[in-house]
C-alpha cells in the first residue's frame, strides 16, 4: 500500500505525479474560495471545494493536473469546483493556442453532479465537456479514474469525451449508480446490493473489453505515472464519442426479447460489422405518434404533421434554413427505458450521427446552418442494458456533436417548452450558445429526480423541498433556473403546450434575435456575462475565473 495511487487524497495524487520541485497550486486552502451553497444547507465547506489544480512538470512536459477529492461530497462537482476546473482547462485551451504545450490531465474520483448545487453542477459539467473539446484539437486530454469512487454521473460523460482513458482495476465508471437505477427503475432492472454484478457491469475489467477504457494500471504511482508519460509521447486518442456508426450497428443487432447477460455482449461487441448510419429527416406519418411537449412544438415549428423517424423518438428536419432536432416519448419503443422521452443509446448516437452530418455538410460554408434543439427530456434512460453497453458513451457523442457544431460556427440554440433533467439535458441541451425557455409551472430542470435526490443525500424529501428555498440551485422549477443567469430569454405568456400559430411565429422572432446577436461567438461565456450571472447567479464562478487567470 505503501505506492498506491487510489489510497492518495487528491492533493497527493497531484503531487505524487509530478517532477520534484516544480508543482505550483492555483487557487489553493489558502484562497478560501469556498462553496457558497453548502452552509445555507448546514454543510459544512471545504476550502479548496474537493478540486485541486496544480501546474508541473511530468517527465519534463509541463502538464496541468485537475485532482477531484472524491471523500468530499462524493466528488461532486458545483458551482466553485466547477469553476476551477473550466478556468484552468480554458487557460491550458489559451497556452495551447499560443504555442506554449501543455498537457491537461484529469483525476476523475466524482458522483458527477453535486445535489447540494444541482443545476450549478449541470452547467459546469456541460462547460468542462466544452473546454475539453476544444483542447482535444491540441494535445490529448487525459483522464485518470483510480477510484474508490470511481467515475459516474455528468463525469463518466465527461470521461467519455477525454482522449484517453486510465484506471485501475478499483474502479468503477457508469452514468447512472446503482441506487440511483433501483430508485428509478426498480429492483428487478438493476439490485443495488448484488456486488457482484456491479463489478462485473460496471468495473474496469469488463470496461476494457467494451473499449469504454484505454488501459487498466496496478494500483502504484509509478505505474500511472508511466502510462500518463507513454500517452502523452504517442498521443493516442480514443475517438470513443465519434464511434457512432459502430454503436448503432451494435444495437441493430441486440435482441431486445432476452436479457442481455455480458459474456453474450462481449461477443457482440466484438463481432459487430459497421455499416453506416445515415438517419434520414422525420416526415409526415399517418398516426399520432406519443403525445409530448416536444412533439407538438416540433411538429408545429417544422410544419410536419404527425412526424415519424426510422429512429422513432429522435426527429430532424431542415426548415428556412435552420436544422431542428427533437427528442421525443415512443411508447411502443424497444428500448423500455426510454418510452418516456428519456435519452438513451439509440438517442444519443442517432442525434451525433446527425448533428455530425450537418457540420460536415457545412464544412466549407462561410454561414453555418443554425441548429435548433426543442428541449423536452424527462432524464437519462435507466437500464441494466444501458449501463452495460455504456449509456454515457451516447450521451457524451451527442454532447460533444453539439459542442463541436457550436465551434466550428453553427448556433446552436435551445428552445425549452419542457422539462430538462440531468443526463438527458446534458446530452441535448446543454452544449448550446443560448438557451429560451417558456415561463410554465410544469416545466423541470434539475440534475436527478426528488426521490433518487433525497435518497443519495440521506435526505427525506421533505428536508429536500426545504433546501431548495434557500438554494436556488437546488429547485425545480424554471423561475429559479432564470436565478442563476444562464438563460438567454424566459418568454412569459405561452404555455408548454400551446404551441399555436401565433405563438410558434413568436418562439422563431426570439430565436432569431438570439442567433443575429451572437456576432460570432462560439463560446459558452453568455452564461457568464448576463446581468443575472454577473450580479448573483454565477457571482462565485466569475470569482474564481479572476483567481485563476490571476495565478496562472
Amino acid at each position: 500500500m505503501k505506492n498506491s495511487f487510489v489510497e492518495l487524497h487528491a492533493r497527493e495524487r497531484a503531487l505524487s505525479l509530478l517532477d520534484a520541485g516544480t508543482s505550483k497550486e492555483m487557487v489553493g486552502p489558502l484562497d478560501d474560495m469556498i462553496s457558497p451553497h453548502l452552509e445555507p444547507q448546514n454543510i459544512v465547506p471545504e476550502s479548496d471545494d474537493g478540486i485541486v489544480l496544480m501546474k508541473g512538470k511530468i517527465d519534463g512536459n509541463n502538464v496541468l493536473v485537475v485532482s477531484i477529492e472524491g471523500k468530499f461530497q462524493g466528488g461532486g462537482i458545483g458551482e466553485v469546483s466547477g469553476a476551477k476546473i473550466v478556468a484552468a482547462l480554458e487557460k491550458a485551451l489559451e497556452d495551447n493556442k499560443n504555442g506554449k504545450t501543455i498537457y491537461p490531465i484529469i483525476i476523475l474520483d466524482t458522483g458527477g453532479v453535486r445535489l447540494q448545487e444541482a443545476n450549478y453542477g449541470l452547467l459546469s459539467i456541460s462547460e468542462i465537456q466544452n473546454a475539453v473539446i476544444a483542447l482535444k484539437k491540441y494535445v490529448p486530454v487525459i483522464g485518470l479514474v483510480p477510484g474508490r469512487v470511481g467515475s459516474f454521473g455528468g463525469m463518466s460523460i465527461t470521461a467519455s469525451i477525454l482522449s484517453y482513458l486510465i484506471a485501475t482495476n478499483k474502479a468503477r465508471i457508469a452514468l447512472n449508480g446503482p441506487e440511483v437505477i433501483e430508485q428509478e427503475a426498480g429492483v428487478r432492472e438493476f439490485d443495488s446490493s448484488d456486488k457482484d454484478l456491479i463489478w462485473n457491469t460496471l468495473g474496469t475489467k469488463q470496461r476494457l473489453a467494451t473499449g469504454l477504457v484505454d488501459e487498466v494500471v496496478d494500483d502504484t504511482v509509478d505505474n500511472i505515472k508511466n502510462s500518463i508519460v507513454n500517452e502523452i509521447k504517442t498521443k493516442k486518442d480514443a475517438h470513443r464519442t465519434e464511434n457512432v456508426d459502430f454503436y448503432l450497428s451494435l444495437l441493430d443487432k441486440l435482441d431486445l426479447s432476452k436479457k442481455l447477460d455480458i459474456e453474450t455482449y462481449n461477443k457482440l461487441y466484438k463481432s459487430v460489422e459497421v455499416t453506416k448510419h445515415d438517419i434520414p429527416e422525420a416526415v409526415a406519418g399517418s398516426k399520432e405518434g406519443t403525445k409530448s411537449r416536444g412533439r407538438a412544438w416540433f411538429e408545429k415549428m417544422t410544419g410536419i404533421k404527425n412526424a415519424t423517424s426510422p429512429v422513432s423518438t429522435v426527429l430532424h428536419a431542415q426548415k428556412d434554413g435552420k436544422e431542428y432536432v427533437a427528442i421525443v416519448p415512443d411508447a411502443d419503443n424497444d428500448f423500455p427505458r426510454v418510452r418516456n422521452g428519456e435519452v438513451g443509446l439509440q438517442e444519443g448516437f442517432a442525434v451525433a450521427s446527425v448533428i455530425n452530418k450537418v457540420v460536415a455538410e457545412d464544412k466549407d460554408k462561410d454561414v453555418k446552418r443554425p441548429i435548433i434543439l426543442i428541449v423536452d427530456v424527462p432524464s437519462q434512460a435507466y437500464g441494466y442494458q444501458e449501463e452495460l453497453i455504456g449509456i454515457h458513451v451516447a450521451l457524451g457523442s451527442s454532447a460533444a456533436a453539439y459542442a463541436k457544431a457550436r465551434q466550428a460556427g453553427h448556433p446552436v440554440i435551445d428552445f425549452i417548452p419542457g422539462d430538462a433533467v440531468s443526463g438527458g439535458f446534458l446530452a441535448h441541451g446543454l452544449q448550446s450558445n443560448r438557451m429560451i425557455a417558456l415561463d410554465d409551472d410544469s416545466i423541470t430542470i434539475q440534475a436527478m429526480s426528488k426521490a433518487s435526490a433525497a435518497r443519495i443525500t440521506q435526505r427525506t424529501i421533505a428536508e429536500l423541498e426545504e433546501a431548495t428555498k434557500h438554494v436556488p440551485a437546488m429547485a425545480y422549477d424554471i423561475d429559479n433556473y432564470e436565478k442563476l443567469g444562464a438563460l438567454y430569454k424566459l418568454v412569459k405568456g405561452i404555455g408548454s403546450w400551446e404551441a399555436t400559430d401565433e405563438n410558434v411565429a413568436k418562439i422563431n422572432q426570439i430565436i432569431d434575435g438570439a442567433i443575429d446577436g451572437l456576432n460570432g461567438d462560439r463560446t459558452l461565456h453568455f452564461r457568464y456575462e448576463t446581468p443575472i450571472a454577473k450580479e448573483s447567479g454565477r457571482k462565485a464562478t466569475l470569482k474564481v475565473r479572476k483567481l485563476v487567470d490571476e495565478q496562472w
